[in-house]
């Protein structure tokens, strides 16, 4: 995994001034674009999109600091009009092509990435693989933005509004694995982006033609193979560490990759508080 990331970064930089396809550049290397686009995500901190953006104009930057015309340099990086790459560079370097132009700066370069895998040997992670068959997650659903760390103050509005009862009922109707109350984020954009919005439901799973309650929402997940994380410790920085070190530890080191699905949670035990949880992070896996 880490070589194909290397790979793709190198891609990029030869040819920063087109749309990469990144499902064929994916294939080639023996893997699929969604597992690259996560894992990028994962270990950069950013999208693929929004790296290919800074490279873009750092290097632009260079050519709008000389006399050529404008123009001319945003079609050379991909962009139809002035305007258009003017937005993107400003995004990137906080200022204006022209104010650049006059004065040279300020300026903010995005370096080159290079992946390394780091092996401390210091953590084992606790993992096991499952195959499960078709099941439904069923419960209540909402969209909401993708936020990284930190607990997600829209996903705390929507758990709160539900009455007590209602969770109850919930761990009732729940009867296969994942157990008890879930986490559940579907939809999700592969690249993983800050801010963009995905569909989080707070539910259980059950079997296969469960009967459902007609008000509750329903998620279908189809029948493969699961790499599910065990976590434990304050809530929810050691969940968000698990996620992390999945990306960078455990699938660059194992034969796995991830496969289109909902991520889900598990919450094994908790503190009445919630300050401290024992859950389970489930990943929809095949071999790689």
């Amino acid at each position: 995994m880490i070589e194909n990331l290397n790979r793709l970064v190198d891609e990029i930089e030869q040819r920063l001034a087109e749309d990469l396809d990144i499902d064929a550049l994916a294939t080639t290397m023996g893997t699929t674009g969604y597992h690259v686009r996560r894992m990028f995500s994962s270990l950069a901190g950013m999208p693929v999109s929004d790296y290919v953006r800074r490279r873009r104009m750092t290097v632009a930057a260079a050519d709008v600091v000389g006399q050529e015309d404008l123009l001319t340099i945003a079609v050379r990086y991909g962009y139809g009009s002035t305007e258009a790459f003017g937005r993107a560079f400003r995004a990137v370097h906080g200022v204006s092509h022209g104010e650049v132009r006059r004065h040279g700066g300020p300026l903010r370069s995005q370096p080159q990435l290079r992946f390394r895998l780091t092996v401390e040997g210091s953590t084992s992670m606790d993992a096991r693989i499952t195959e499960r068959p078709t099941f439904q997650l069923i419960g209540h659903a909402v969209r909401v933005p993708l936020i990284h760390e930190g607990v997600n103050p829209h996903i705390q509005r929507h758990i709160a509004s539900l009455p007590a009862q209602e969770h109850e009922r919930l761990k009732e109707l729940g009867n296969t694995e994942p157990a008890g109350l879930l986490q559940v984020s579907a939809d999700v954009d592969p690249d993983y982006s800050e801010g963009s919005e995905l569909t989080y439901l707070h539910g259980v799973a059950v079997d296969d033609g469960a009967a459902v309650p007609e008000d509750l929402d329903v998620i279908e997940v189809a029948a493969g193979e699961w790499v599910v994380f065990r976590s434990s410790g304050a809530h929810p920085a050691a969940l968000q560490e698990a996620y992390a070190a999945s990306a960078a530890d455990w699938f660059p080191s194992n034969p796995w990759r991830l496969r289109p699905g909902p991520s889900i949670v598990s919450v094994v035990d908790r503190a009445p508080d919630f300050s401290s949880a024992t859950c389970e992070l489930w990943f929809p896996v095949e071999r790689a």
